[in-house]
């Protein structure tokens, strides 16, 4: 009686190699990547009591 094994094909044993098991996770923090949209303007988050007083006021 033979034995039930086949003998390993290369094409198979190459595809075990390179498709085997699944890639390691990915953390979600490492998929998403934040850029601000324009630089940020300092001159546009000062206050001036005096503008605001013109702007609503008169």
């Amino acid at each position: 009686m033979r034995s039930a094994q086949k003998s390993p094909d290369p094409a198979e044993a190459a595809r075990r190699a390179r498709f085997g098991r699944l890639p390691e996770r990915i953390r979600i923090e490492d998929t998403v990547e934040e850029r601000a949209a324009a630089p940020p303007d300092p001159a546009r988050d000062t206050y001036n009591a005096d503008e605001w007083l013109v702007r609503y006021c008169l």
